[in-house]
């Protein structure tokens, strides 16, 4: 099975942006052959989808985080990315990388694979 290593997570003030980074171990190209996506659980919160990459590149994303977080992939590098911007403080979470992920028009619905997760803090 794959392994996902999400890096990038911190603290920061609100306003300020992350980039978070998943790498596939073991899998060249991984990230092009799926479709790839960025969850995140809050304490005590369910587990909500942010955003989505297809095979196709086709990009997905949450109504919330829509033109705020935006998801790509460097397909010569094998990384997933997602760039927070504008962060306030409803948005610290443990974001987790996905693979093989399922989705609608409203966000990633489910996957395969998860990663550990990456902690991002927003005071």
């Amino acid at each position: 099975d794959v392994q996902l290593v999400e890096s990038g997570g911190g603290s920061v003030q609100a306003g300020g942006s992350l980039r978070l980074s998943c790498a596939p171990s073991g899998y060249a190209g991984y990230v092009s052959g799926y479709c790839m996506a960025w969850f995140r659980q809050a304490p005590g919160e369910e587990r909500m989808g942010v955003a989505a990459i297809s095979r196709d590149s086709t990009t997905i994303y949450a109504d919330s985080v829509k033109g705020r977080f935006p998801i790509s992939r460097d397909s010569a590098k094998n990384r997933l990315y997602l760039q927070l911007n504008s962060l306030k403080p409803d948005y610290t979470a443990m974001y987790y990388c996905a693979a093989n992920c399922g989705y609608n028009d409203y966000g990633p619905l489910n996957f395969e694979y998860r990663g550990q997760g990456t902690q991002v803090t927003v005071s």
